[in-house]
């Protein structure tokens, strides 16, 4: 089953992010598990965390649609 698409994010404290989905949902996602090793590692540079668009970063990490979408809680 596809996911519903991100339409904007947001990147908040603590490695979090605020995604909008084409559904008209927003929910929140934590990347803090994903920033280990060499690749994902740059992102605990809050400088480089802050340059997530459509939930890619300068450096091209990413995260896969369907773990954006199923791993992320609703946001209030």
């Amino acid at each position: 089953m596809l996911q519903p698409k991100v339409t904007a994010v947001k990147p908040l404290p603590d490695y979090k992010l605020l995604l909008d989905f084409e559904t008209g949902e927003k929910k929140i996602f934590g990347v803090g598990p994903y920033i280990q090793g060499d690749w994902y590692g740059k992102l605990r540079d809050i400088s480089v965390f802050h340059t997530v668009h459509t939930v890619a970063w300068a450096d091209g990490q990413d995260i896969a649609p369907h773990e954006l979408y199923d791993d992320s809680v609703p946001a209030n």
